[in-house]
């Protein structure tokens, strides 16, 4: 049912004249005057605590007792240098959280929420920060309001008001006088910052911003949830965790076999402690969270705002992308073609001479695009600015051209009532008052399939004429043969009315069809071809008509071109979701493409997709996508014409709603978790190789370890920087052509931990086949050398473990293509490493420090074809054990494409 503009005495009262709102001067003055309108939220960790937070670990602890068994036993050198150490990684762990929080800051920037006020007389979008007391906003359904506000004029509103009243139906809204101190719920006249419009559209004037609204009151007394973990944050530190017990109990076994091989009890535990420390890589969990902030702020550069972290990893999982046509595969540029009535057919080209002389039916129909229409267009402006759906904009651009003037026309035949646009019904209408003594009329546009039923007439050359069952069921046949060539087809009607009319939408008469073109975007059809070479399907979900989203998946490829009408299920064959049976729920998880639905069909097939145990993306803009979006495991929402409501509940935003963003935030999701992948093998090979050969030295009775001071120099060193290098890796050439990641997938899988094992076993026996190598044949018949076999070991190591790096890209991809040899920055870590470790030995006072001196020039080649072959062995365990990746040779050519069929004049 229509409801009116303002309340008056007769439906036929124009609403009054417009409203100034505030001036720009007068706005700035007010802001400065109230403050931003914000809710103030729990302020975060300040830099001081998160300094403190990186002493109070257990690890570090750990490095503590470290340090004072050296002071004890007198080694004053090691101990300072442990805690230098531990004020290292602190630094280290310090800067990289503040990182992530500067970039969740930033994120954050990117996801204001904007609101339209009427400044200077004229509608202003703004954002919602700088709304102030006074202000008059215009409100639609899918804003949030940004503000607690009295309202001034109200059609059809309903107010979401759930996130304060806990009453979960929406609440009627319409301008009223109330007596004061009535409970929230109660005040019909106002609506309140957080909420959200569902239906209709508002003038209000603002009463209370930021904290002294009643979401600021509410703020005040609610303690703010911590974050919640991410679901990658709780893998890493039950991950963490495990790792502790497993580094203790073999430290436990390197400890005992030390002691009965006669090692100095004292100097074993210290050795412990430093190889328990080494072992467990502390700072995952920053680092892992850090890899995620920064690939979101990538993202951003991108135009894809991601809000949440636990979206990131979610992403490289996704297997399905549900998604809509209008503006996400197309160019949302729509284009009215022509128009076509019982009496003519018009082109756009023929328009303007036809306008010279109307007909009763041009005159109609351009009337009521004018009309019926909420968009703007500014004509007198050499740049055409434009707002509102691109549909409308569409519409007016025809009008003009067919000699409309615009603003004449409604302020001649201002607006009395309003019958909102729906996705439910497909159709809109609005009443508007005649000029002097001419009844009112009543303009609807819509579906053909939704509007032709509630016509009764069309409009003839002679005038009205019945419209019967067979007339009906012609256009009806056009329509769809119109559809089928891919052109959007839209229905205009009409009826002239002497007397309130709460019905505008029966009774109608018919005026013609318009014919629209929206054509795909040209970077789609390759987007959507990589998504499916990534194991990802694209299905589309549009409210258009069945034929014409049939013509565009075919024309970008989610269809094959030999699809018929049965590759397509419409939204009337679609059961509820309780009464879908097996057969049912196959065919919608096989269907490619889906017209004419719902939003609650549109929720119900992510039901079933999920069910299926597939990870889903939907895309989404209206305000009755909201609950599919919150559904989706991830809700994608359109920047340019997304509606508030749908930014709010999605995970990800589309700042260009472009199809081709979707697909490189997949392949940067993939990317982030696959580097921190790369970062936790690194560590953990590497680590696990120290406790392999100071173990197996142990076992053997060599009588040779690494000190202390050596083994945190290797874990600072050649561990931290090319692991932080291994997080920024670009994604593999062939990321996009594997499979999507289980959602339930561990953080390293079986292949993974056996990788990891082999990679250990190599660059430990590879350290200590170069020390036994220089006993047993450079310095043959000497007497055992612990010094010289101790050196040998801590530069096969740290060379090994610097050219094991390489040894991290994808198994089977060719060198010249290995994502980790194509990252700058592993190579400016190793250089810097080496650098580091020249220093060491240029030094006297760092030599002493960590027990080295100059190795000779069979020693050192040693140790450096000990390190040189950790890579060559890797690399052939690649050879041997994996198949050679066949790689992408160049981007998917697009499919082609049938010439638009043009309307006959």
């Amino acid at each position: 049912m229509a409801v009116l503009l303002h309340p008056a005495p007769s439906v036929y009262q124009p609403r009054p004249a417009g409203l100034p709102g505030l001036s720009s001067p007068e706005a700035a003055r007010r802001l400065a005057e109230v403050g931003p309108n914000a809710i103030v939220h729990e302020a975060a960790r300040s830099r001081w605590v998160i300094l403190r937070s990186q002493f109070a670990s257990a690890l570090v602890l750990l490095m503590l007792l470290a340090a004072g068994v050296s002071f004890f036993l007198g080694e004053g050198l090691d101990g300072a240098a442990i805690l230098l150490v531990i004020l290292v990684n602190a630094a280290i762990g310090y800067y990289m959280e503040v990182q992530a929080q500067v970039s969740m800051a930033a994120l954050q920037q990117l996801a204001l929420v904007p609101a339209r006020v009427i400044r200077d007389g004229l509608l202003t979008p703004i954002n919602a920060e700088a709304v102030v007391p006074g202000d008059v906003l215009f409100l639609e359904a899918g804003d949030l309001v940004p503000a607690d506000a009295t309202l001034l004029d109200a059609a059809q509103l309903l107010v979401n008001e759930s996130a304060l009243t806990g009453e979960s139906l929406p609440a009627e809204k319409q301008p009223a006088p109330l007596p004061p101190g009535l409970p929230l719920a109660e005040q019909i006249n106002a609506v309140f910052k957080g909420t959200s419009i569902v239906k209709g559209n508002a003038h209000a004037l603002v009463t209370a911003t930021g904290m002294r609204t009643e979401l600021g009151r509410i703020a005040h007394l609610v303690q703010t949830a911590e974050q919640a973990a991410t679901p990658l944050e709780e893998k890493l530190a039950v991950f963490t965790r495990t790792l502790i017990k497993v580094a203790v109990g073999l430290v436990v076994v390197v400890f005992a076999a030390g002691l009965l091989n006669g090692q100095p009890w004292l100097e074993m535990l210290e050795t412990s402690i430093a190889l328990a420390v080494a072992a467990v890589p502390e700072g995952l969990p920053i680092v892992a969270t850090l890899a995620l902030a920064q690939g979101m702020l990538r993202m951003a550069r991108h135009r894809v705002v991601v809000k949440k972290l636990a979206a990131v990893e979610t992403l490289g999982g996704t297997s399905i992308i549900c998604t809509d046509k209008t503006g996400t595969l197309t160019e949302n540029r729509i284009t009215v073609t022509g128009l076509i009535t019982p009496v003519r057919e018009v082109t756009a080209a023929s328009l303007p001479a036809l306008a010279e002389s109307p007909t009763p039916d041009l005159t109609v129909a351009l009337r009521a695009t004018v009309l019926c229409n909420t968009a703007t267009v500014d004509f007198a402006s050499t740049e055409l600015s434009e707002t509102g759906d691109p549909l409308e904009t569409g519409l007016l651009r025809f009008a003009h051209a067919g000699g409309a003037d615009v603003a004449a026309l409604r302020a001649t035949f201002p607006k009395l009532a309003e019958e909102p646009f729906s996705s439910e019904t497909k159709l809109m209408a609005t009443l508007h008052a005649g000029a002097e003594a001419t009844p009112s009329t009543v303009y609807a546009k819509g579906a053909a399939e939704e509007l032709l039923p509630r016509c009764t007439a069309l409009l003839q050359a002679t005038g009205r004429a019945v419209l019967d069952e067979t007339t009906r069921g012609q256009w009806l046949q056009r329509a769809d043969a119109l559809a089928a060539t891919g052109l959007r087809v839209l229905g205009v009607a009409y009826k002239e009315t002497t007397g309130p009319d709460p019905e505008l939408l029966r009774e109608l008469v018919f005026v013609g069809l318009f014919t629209m073109l929206d054509p795909p975007r040209p970077d789609v059809a390759p987007a959507v071809a990589e998504a499916q070479s990534a194991g990802i399907r694209v299905v589309m979900i549009t409210g258009d008509h069945p034929a014409a989203a049939r013509n565009i998946a075919q024309r970008l490829g989610i269809l094959s071109g030999d699809a018929g009408p049965g590759s397509v299920l419409v939204g009337r064959d679609m059961a509820a979701y309780e009464q879908l049976d097996a057969a049912a729920r196959q065919r919608w998880a096989a269907t490619r493409v889906f017209a004419r639905v719902s939003p609650q069909q549109k929720l119900d097939l992510i039901r079933v997709l999920q069910d299926a145990g597939e990870v889903v993306g939907m895309t989404g803009d209206g305000v009755n996508d909201a609950p599919a979006l919150k559904q989706a495991d991830i809700g994608i929402a359109m920047g340019l014409r997304g509606t508030q409501v749908a930014q709010e509940v999605a995970d990800m935003v589309l700042q260009d709603d472009a199809f081709p963003s979707i697909v490189l935030a997949i392949r940067q999701g993939r990317t982030i978790f696959e580097n921190i992948r790369k970062f936790v093998m690194y560590l953990l090979s590497c680590n696990l190789s120290e406790l392999l050969v100071i173990g197996a030295a142990s076992v053997m009775n060599l009588h040779f370890q690494l000190v202390p001071l050596q083994i945190l120099f290797i874990n600072l060193v050649t561990d931290v920087l090319p692991a932080l290098a291994l997080g920024v890796t670009p994604g593999s050439v062939t990321i996009m052509q594997q499979r999507p990641r289980p959602s339930a997938e561990a953080l390293l899988t079986r292949s993974h931990w056996q990788r990891l094992l082999v990679y250990a076993g190599i660059i430990g026996l590879t350290s200590l086949g170069a020390v036994l190598i220089s006993h047993f044949a450079l310095h043959r018949g000497e007497q055992w050398n612990p010094a010289l076999c101790n050196n040998i070991l801590f530069l096969a190591l740290v060379l090994g473990q610097l050219t094991h790096v390489f040894n991290l890209g994808t198994p089977g991809l060719s060198p010249a293509r290995n994502e980790v040899v194509r990252n700058p920055y592993a190579w400016y870590a190793i250089g810097l490493c080496l650098l580091l470790v020249l220093g060491v030995y240029s030094f006297p006072l760092t030599r002493q420090a960590l027990d080295l001196y100059p190795l000779s020039g069979w020693d050192g080649l040693l140790a450096g074809s000990a390190g040189l072959l950790v890579l060559v062995f890797g690399q052939l365990y690649h050879y041997w054990f994996f198949p050679a990746v066949v790689e992408p040779s160049g981007p998917p050519a697009q499919p082609p494409a049938p010439p638009w069929p043009a309307a006959s004049p």
